[in-house]
């Protein structure tokens, strides 16, 4: 069984529990398998719902109830780590299974239906602000908006009154005590715990719930959840974009050349109309492509005099603030040059620390190598310095 005990989470206090109810069968979803194991974007429907929970940095320990069958197999997953539980032969039996895992543990418990895998951070924040405001209780729920009718025989019988209804979901939201004992006083039979709380006597506050927090019930809930995953998805993910950049100096008089903007001791120096700085010009051009702004001649033509001698760290600043204008930050950065000499390993380190303090990324994110043409080329001649950069940009 996993072990939470170096979960870092475990610190926090109150110290609050998730018990996910996955024992149940589901055999109204269809499928070979209980609706929990089915694929759901590629993952099963728990993996998606432990994840949910395994994220909040709230949440300081999971249990998962799973049917006895289950226990032994390959099913669940392992990562978040939870501990596992066999459940009962209803859901109260299962969720009280869980309950005693955590007693004494667990200051609060979130139950919640492993089949609503679509929950969001807001609405456990929302559960989790309400026991924080001194509730005993609480659950999301939507309310009833359309009208509703009573039916006999296939044709409408009657009307019923909405106001005041709810929809109920989970997780809901309690403190460990005092679920626990409402379970252990509890009859049976009660529709969840909510229902169980209410017999116990607690009040249980109502908290905001979400359209897409739906339960799977049916297959043509499957279809709903994909249309909503996807929808989040394509709302969520970032955009990322990638650039080259390819720069060439040739030789010329002069006893040192400028590299990733570290100064390296040479019999011969590099023309340009700046600094000649090959590598650090290939990064910014590799910047300038990832936001489709051309390159430094754009910016920075080389018929304009005021650059000459430039020190390339003006190029490249203005790159690294036009990816911030745009929304972007800078990920990583992979500068290969390509030359016989100088020997560019001894100088490695230095020429990644200026090129961190240029751009504000970790050093550890920039990788700045040196390999040869094998004697061909006007770089395997010793006529010139090649780079070669790769540069990643996310937004958000």
């Amino acid at each position: 069984m996993p072990d939470h005990a170096t979960n870092p989470r475990t610190a926090v206090s109150p110290k609050t529990a998730a018990i996910i109810v996955a024992a149940g069968r589901g055999t109204r979803a269809g499928g070979n398998l209980p609706k929990q194991w089915q694929k759901l974007g590629g993952q099963t429907v728990a993996w998606h719902t432990m994840q949910v929970f395994g994220r909040h940095p709230r949440i300081d320990r999971i249990v998962l109830v799973l049917h006895p069958d289950d226990i032994d197999s390959n099913l669940w997953p392992s990562d978040p780590p939870a501990d596992i539980v066999a459940g009962g032969a209803t859901r109260a039996a299962s969720v009280l299974a869980g309950l005693q895992v955590v007693e004494g543990a667990a200051d609060r418990v979130l139950i919640h239906d492993v089949a609503r895998p679509l929950v969001t951070p807001a609405v456990i924040d929302g559960v989790l602000g309400a026991l924080d405001d001194t509730a005993a209780a609480a659950a999301p729920a939507l309310a009833v908006s359309d009208a509703l009718w009573q039916g006999r025989n296939g044709e409408v019988a009657g009307l019923q009154d909405r106001t005041n209804l709810f929809r109920a979901q989970t997780p809901q939201g309690f403190h460990t005590d005092a679920i626990l004992a409402a379970h252990r006083a509890h009859p049976g039979g009660a529709a969840d715990d909510v229902a169980v709380a209410r017999a116990a006597g607690l009040a249980v506050r109502i908290t905001p719930g979400d359209e897409d927090n739906i339960k799977i019930t049916t297959p043509g809930d499957f279809a709903r959840a994909e249309r909503i995953l996807k929808d989040r998805m394509t709302r969520t993910s970032p955009d990322i974009r990638l650039g080259n950049g390819f720069d060439v100096h040739r030789f010329g008089p002069g006893d040192h050349v400028i590299l990733c903007g570290h100064k390296i001791p040479h019999d011969q120096g590099l023309d340009g109309h700046s600094d000649a700085d090959v590598g650090m010009h290939a990064v910014t051009d590799a910047i300038y492509g990832a936001l489709a702004q051309g390159d430094i001649g754009r910016h920075f033509p080389p018929s304009d005099p005021q650059w000459k001698g430039t020190d390339s760290a003006v190029f490249l600043a203005h790159a690294v603030g036009l990816a911030v204008q745009h929304g972007f930050r800078i990920t990583n950065i992979d500068c290969t040059l390509i030359c016989e000499e100088p020997k560019i390993g001894p100088h490695a380190p230095a020429m990644t620390a200026r090129m961190a303090d240029l751009t504000g990324i970790a050093a550890d994110r920039i990788s700045i190598k040196a390999t040869t043409s094998e004697q061909l080329g006007f770089t395997g001649r010793g006529e010139g310095i090649a780079a070669l950069a790769t540069v990643s940009l996310v937004s958000p």
